[in-house]
């Protein structure tokens, strides 16, 4: 079954990267000139899907703001002939079928996905985290999609990570199918050293049936009193199996400073408009380290 709809849980404070995120959320946080959440809207589009269910809460009204239309500021660059700057506007909110709706309380990354059950109804979906930007060739979304059109099963899109990371991450038990592609039968969230199955780890994709609403119905809070997405995943991938994409592409972390800074200065080099000055710059600025 092909997956069209998709869900970005977008819900989260922001914490860890405070003050800046006290009255912007951190979703909106710019990488060049496009807020993070658009890279990965756009990733989504690029993978097939056509509706989009944004995950929000109280404070994030700029993320809708940024979907929708501009009838001022289109007036305004159509009167000053800036078409090209026009279409770059009026070209977000025809992106996809955007949706949104609020998680009431923030329990979670299970709960804020299960707030999309009647969006989604009794398809698959694929689930993008609103901390994770991810840049390649090939869309990493996309790439997800057609492994769950090929075995009709959940897929997760994984990374390997180091001994130290895996603790703050999940840790998945997974065997080769094919080139990048494993079977994961297990996972638990935030192993303690002898816990560790693996050091493949989800990285901010997945791949769900619908059947994990009901999962979700009767997880338990787990890590940090809150219902985890890897608890329900993990019923999943012990009853059924799971598939681990081992994705293309780089991940950028945009709930972490030093991850808003590597995209800033990494997608900054690519930019057609300002690349060539900014490596330029860059070599200036690195000719003053110690």
């Amino acid at each position: 079954m092909k997956v069209t709809k998709a869900v970005i849980p977008a819900a989260g404070l922001g914490t860890r990267v405070l003050p800046a995120t006290k009255a912007m959320p951190k979703e909106m946080l710019p990488i060049v000139d496009k807020p993070a959440i658009q890279y990965i809207v756009e990733e989504a589009v690029a993978s097939g899907i056509t509706d989009i269910l944004i995950i929000t809460n109280r404070g994030k009204g700029l993320i809708e703001d940024h979907f929708d239309r501009a009838p001022e500021l289109e007036a305004k660059l159509t009167g000053a002939n800036k078409e090209e700057m026009y279409h770059s506007v009026v070209d977000i909110s025809r992106l996809a079928n955007i949706y949104f709706v609020r998680q009431k309380e923030t329990k979670g990354l299970g709960h804020a996905v299960n707030c999309a059950r009647s969006f989604v109804g009794n398809e698959p979906f694929a689930v993008l985290y609103g901390d994770d930007v991810i840049i390649g060739e090939d869309p990493a979304c996309g790439q997800l999609t057609r492994a769950y059109e090929e075995f009709g099963q959940g897929v997760l899109g994984v990374k390997e990570v180091s001994p130290e990371a895996i603790l703050k991450y999940s840790s998945l038990k997974v065997d080769p199918i094919r080139d990048n592609l494993y079977r994961c039968t297990d996972m638990i969230e935030k192993p303690a050293p002898d816990q560790i199955l693996s050091l493949f780890s989800i990285l901010g994709r997945c791949v769900l049936p619908p059947e994990i609403f009901d999962i979700l119905d009767r997880t338990k809070p787990g890590a940090g009193g809150e219902i985890q997405l890897t608890d329900a995943m993990c019923e999943l991938a012990r009853t059924t199996g799971m598939v681990a994409v081992d994705f293309t592409g780089k991940r950028y972390d945009m709930g972490n400073k030093l991850g808003i800074m590597q995209a800033q200065v990494e997608i900054a080099l690519k930019h057609p408009e300002i690349g060539t000055q900014f490596k330029q710059y860059l070599k200036e600025i690195a000719a003053t380290l110690r």
